[in-house]
């Protein structure tokens, strides 16, 4: 980290989640972020298992961020369930986490991260990494807080950039489709978002290869990214081809530390809460008004469309090999 910049101090909002456990390893060993808390939601797993999951990696790595536990549901909608699929039955592939001595604070995850921004108004980044409900429940709740929320950063949402749109419908991604009404809500509330979506992660390829050579030469940290993976790696070999992963939320933290790396897009974005386009994300581009425009009275917000994915892949492996 240069003497010029200060860390950045983070609530990472995650479900993890395979590819969340590796944004927690970024996360823990990027020396530009000051992990502050990890708030947890249901998503990739139940949120029994995520809270589990996020207080196993806390003591394996022997961590002091706290871990807070959030919403167990969507808003309105009927739950998805669990994605046992892609990410396990326990979330973490065939990892299987063992209970730990460390305990969530009691605290509901929005409380806490009200509390929090309160003690330290305009320093602490929100970075969601899955469903959005424990923000939406943040800015319904405390909308006071909103303004004194330094950023907000998403991993979620697709635009149709680089020919990618949906992963779990043709048109919505998976965080999103989750809770969409708590998508909307996040997006339309006055606090400055950016959204790295299936249009930069889909991306961002990390081969088995690449993997291997993390596992190599990143200590414990490799190892355990390597073994999380294999069930992960497993899912893309039929869903693509190829024995490989798209990097999903670690490359929204690589957004905090290398915004460079990103190209942004500027509009207000929506997001369609029921139908067949269920979760879809649609940003406004153009400034002209129209007689029928539910964007108008939205602040602007930012999607990223294009991305440096070398650079994104090389930030990930120098990080958390601690180089």
């Amino acid at each position: 980290m240069s003497k010029e910049r200060k860390a950045e101090k983070i609530i990472l909002d995650t479900d993890p989640g395979i590819d969340d456990a590796m944004a927690i390893l970024f996360a823990m060993n990027c020396p530009d972020i000051e992990l502050l808390a990890i708030s947890t939601v249901f998503g990739n797993a139940s949120l029994q298992n995520t809270t589990r999951n996020a207080l196993f990696i806390k003591n394996k790595f022997d961590s002091t961020f706290d871990v807070v536990s959030g919403a167990e549901k969507p808003l309105k909608k009927t739950p998805n369930g669990p994605t046992d699929h892609v990410h396990g039955i326990g979330g973490l592939g065939i990892v299987e986490a063992s209970d730990s001595h460390h305990l969530p604070i009691s605290t509901p995850s929005w409380e806490y991260m009200a509390d929090r921004v309160r003690a330290d108004p305009n320093e602490i980044t929100l970075v969601a990494i899955g469903p959005l409900t424990n923000l939406a429940l943040l800015v319904e709740k405390s909308p006071e807080v909103v303004p004194l929320v330094k950023k907000v950063v998403i991993m979620g949402g697709a635009f149709g950039e680089n020919g990618h749109r949906g992963n779990v419908s043709p048109v919505a991604e998976a965080n999103i489709h989750d809770d969409p009404l708590a998508a909307d809500i996040v997006f339309g509330a006055e606090w400055p978002v950016t959204i790295i979506g299936l249009d930069v992660t889909h991306e961002v390829l990390c081969t088995d290869r690449y993997l291997e050579k993390i596992r190599d030469s990143a200590g414990p940290s490799g190892e355990f990214i390597y073994q999380v993976t294999r069930f992960y790696v497993d899912f893309y070999q039929q869903s693509i081809g190829k024995r490989a992963c798209f990097l999903h939320d670690p490359t929204a933290l690589t957004f905090l530390v290398s915004p460079e790396l990103f190209e942004l897009r500027e509009g207000p974005v929506r997001v369609v809460t029921e139908g067949c386009a269920e979760g879809m994300t649609i940003q406004k581009i153009e400034t002209k008004p129209y007689s029928y425009d539910d964007w108008q009275q939205r602040p602007n917000q930012s999607v990223a469309i294009a991305v440096d994915s070398q650079k994104v892949l090389e930030l990930f492996s120098n990080t958390v090999r601690h180089e």
